[in-house]
């Protein structure tokens, strides 16, 4: 019985082996095909504006820009006091000693500079080099130098240093920063080092708002910027000057990917005025503005957009004298509309001492018109 059914079940299993060997093998007899059907298309009958390669190295970039980077050093002499016991008369007159004793002490920093002219301009920042009682230049091939202060900007952060050698690198200056998404590299002297290049691309251009100066229009990058690489040089893929890294956005000190530069543009037109005037001559009007919240538009029964909030009029300033008031609301400056105070501020900067401006005003709900004489800015006022 065991025989007979072996016998008839080995022809079974043996047709159903074959069946599906033939299944695997030809999947369009059973209607099926292999797999998914894909659409591949040959991309490269397909003409692309993308670059699908780009350089090995971009060597020839930085060895172009680098010998332009200088790191700068300083020196201050800080005056300290002695101990608080040194400083009471009595202690003193008990003791029988002189009058007030004062230590001298030496702090040191480190920035980087940029040289932009053959003869012997540099660029930096104003942090780098304020309050030093000593600069010194070291350039990448060895030469040391003595530098004397041309001027600073503290409300750009921009200063201007001068050297005396022969047959000094420049960087090549490019007035376009370029787009989002170019590469840029970063050439300083972070933490000491010495010269050090990193990479990134240009993250976003006319950044303001940081709080780091009065006058803010930055490039944005993430190429790491660190302490040391303040007043370096940002460059593009051909070794050209786009801008003076200047600021971090960081929590922790070091670099988080958000950097901020100077525009190339603004800073050599910063250095001319400096070179020229031995200072940088803005315009003024006199104001302090503060933009319009939900509740002071609602406090002044006005739209959040009509403008900005006039919140301070210096004394006998431009403004004070074409009777606008704290309270104000201003709308229109110039005929054009106001939307955000300090860029508004950065326009009144740009025009020349004794230029007429119409501006347009909100008071008590009343639209009144007057004419401001811009001044000159002075160096303490914030707006």
């Amino acid at each position: 019985m065991l025989q007979q059914i072996t016998r008839i079940l080995w022809p079974v299993i043996t047709g159903i082996l074959i069946a599906l060997l033939v299944i695997r093998e030809f999947p369009e007899l059973t209607g099926r095909t292999r797999g998914v059907e894909l659409n591949i298309v040959d991309n490269s009958t397909i003409p692309s504006q993308i670059p699908s390669e780009g350089p090995v190295s971009y060597a020839a970039a930085v060895e172009r820009a680098a010998p332009a980077v200088v790191n700068v050093y300083t020196t201050t002499i800080v005056e300290t006091r002695a101990h608080p016991l040194a400083r009471d008369p009595f202690f003193r007159n008990f003791f029988n000693l002189p009058s007030e004793p004062r230590r001298k002490r030496m702090e040191s920093s480190l920035g980087s500079g940029v040289i932009v002219s053959g003869n012997g301009y540099i660029l930096t920042n104003h942090h780098v080099i304020a309050g030093a009682d000593d600069i010194v230049v070291e350039l990448k091939d060895g030469r040391v130098a003595q530098a004397s202060v041309v001027g600073t900007d503290p409300d750009t952060d921009i200063a201007v240093l001068k050297i005396e050698l022969n047959n000094l690198p420049k960087l090549i200056l490019t007035t376009s920063p370029g787009r989002v998404g170019d590469l840029v590299f970063a050439i300083g002297n972070p933490f000491g080092v010495g010269q050090t290049v990193t990479m990134g691309i240009l993250s976003a251009t006319g950044r303001n708002q940081v709080g780091v100066t009065n006058y803010e229009n930055f490039i944005q990058t993430d190429a790491a910027i660190n302490p040391g690489n303040s007043g370096g040089a940002l460059i593009n893929v051909r070794g050209e000057l786009i801008g003076i890294n200047t600021a971090i956005f960081t929590r922790s000190g070091g670099s988080n990917g958000i950097g901020f530069a100077i525009p190339a543009s603004i800073a050599t037109d910063i250095m001319q005025e400096l070179i020229d005037h031995g200072q940088v001559i803005r315009g003024w009007i006199g104001v302090e503005t503060q933009p319009l919240t939900d509740e002071l538009a609602r406090s002044f029964g006005v739209s959040k957009n009509a403008g900005v909030l006039i919140s301070g009029v210096y004394r006998r300033g431009p403004a004070a004298n074409a009777d606008i008031l704290p309270g104000d609301i201003l709308t229109h400056m110039n005929g054009q509309k106001i939307t955000d105070g300090r860029a508004a501020m950065n326009q009144v900067a740009d025009f020349e001492p004794g230029t007429e401006i119409p501006v347009k005003l909100l008071r008590d709900g009343q639209t009144i018109e007057r004419v401001i004489l811009v001044g000159q800015r002075p160096n303490s006022a914030a707006n």
